[in-house]
């Protein structure tokens, strides 16, 4: 059986990389022609894409700094060196989406369009361009696995049902809760970025730590979820489950629950993403059922938490609203790493840009780039001063 040919745009982080590990673990497991890495790409990361490529030998490699780019075509002879990330799509049978924020886009369409399978973990290239990824889903051979690990559980639950959507009658996200579970929002009037950072059981990129601090990733994952299973806004809900063990559920109308656990590793749900529809042999994430102890739930507290009400107010607006409040998220996220935002201003500058939102169309990729831009616009001018 020839090799499973793999492309990741992102390779340097945190996704990106655990990508690579779950590519060691499972060719030193089941043979060195398992998976073959074809194509790297990177935004300006080009010293740890470098190492990369030396050990792997990709055939193609992306480099979006052109600053950076004849550097890269130096150090890696053997490969192609190419400016776009999509352009990593057409050697690949599985492409790994795990470029962070609205940049994956492309990335998206160009994998689905090709007919190939697209393991996602850029969550705001599907939110913010659902009007246009949604169609490119039915072309022939394209494959949407994701790799979030709420979303990659309710895959897997839907799979005990031959009749899913039928017989769904609610689907749960669970949500850690992040580094601030527990605070109010006095408490949390002056926390810094090092603590928003400090997230209690996964490590990632800093954007989706700190979007993990305020609930907003849980927010646009409901939307995700929406968008990736069509359930309704009313039929999925979100609890708060610090230990991240159930990683979410599928209610039935029989009153069954469906869940899916394993300890925090999102080294499992990128192999479920590269091996479906079957599954790799290397154990990421294996319960020791003796030592784990408890499992707690509560419900989120959307009143210190507000990002997480924006979400499903924008995902229920619909269109290009989840576009707009993706894209003025992710300026406001940018503006507090900056030291120019406080934490709770976050969700501030979110809910004043979602009250600006101006309708438009949302029929191709350029209208979705039109409102993102947009939005940024708007939300740069609600920042406080």
């Amino acid at each position: 059986m020839s090799a499973v040919r793999v492309a990741i745009a992102g390779s340097t982080g945190s996704i990106g990389t655990q990508t690579l590990d779950v590519v060691r673990a499972c060719n030193a497991l089941e043979g060195p022609g398992k998976y073959e890495v074809v194509a790297l790409g990177v935004g300006s990361s080009v010293d740890v894409l470098i190492a990369q490529a030396l050990e792997f030998r990709p055939k193609v490699v992306a480099v979006a700094d052109p600053a950076r780019r004849a550097e890269v075509a130096v150090a890696l002879p053997f490969a192609e060196v190419v400016a776009d990330l999509a352009d990593l799509v057409d050697a690949a049978d599985v492409v790994v989406n795990a470029v962070v924020g609205f940049a994956g886009l492309s990335v998206t369409v160009r994998t689905l369009r090709a007919g190939r399978r697209l393991a996602l973990a850029n969550k705001e290239s599907l939110i913010a361009g659902g009007p246009v990824v949604q169609p490119l889903r039915a072309t022939p051979g394209a494959e949407l696995v994701p790799v979030d690990s709420e979303h990659c559980a309710v895959h897997q639950c839907l799979r005990s049902s031959a009749f899913a959507d039928r017989e769904v009658s609610r689907i749960v996200l669970t949500a850690s809760g992040g580094p601030f579970r527990g605070r109010t929002a006095s408490q949390l009037a002056d926390v810094g970025v090092d603590e928003a950072l400090a997230h209690p059981t996964w490590k990632m990129g800093p954007k989706i730590t700190i979007d993990s601090s305020t609930l907003m990733n849980k927010g646009l994952e409901v939307i995700e979820a929406h968008e990736l299973f069509g359930t309704p806004y009313d039929r999925i809900e979100v609890v708060v489950h610090p230990q991240s063990v159930v990683h979410s559920m599928a209610e039935f109308t029989d009153g069954s629950t469906i869940a899916q656990l394993s300890m925090p590793d999102m080294r499992l749900s990128i192999g479920y993403a590269l091996a479906y529809p079957a599954r790799i042999g290397t154990p990421f994430g294996r319960i020791d059922w003796s030592a784990l102890g408890r499992l707690d739930f509560e419900p989120p507290d959307a009143a210190t938490f507000r990002c997480l009400a924006l979400a499903y107010e924008a995902g229920r607006i619909g269109s290009t609203a989840p576009a707009w409040l993706s894209a003025a998220n992710e300026v406001a996220v940018d503006a507090f790493l900056q030291g120019r935002l406080r934490w709770h201003q976050i969700a501030e500058v979110n809910e004043a840009a979602l009250q600006r939102y101006e309708p438009s169309a949302d029929h191709t990729v350029d209208d979705i780039v039109a409102a993102d831009a947009r939005a940024r616009v708007v939300a740069q001018e609600v920042l406080p001063t």
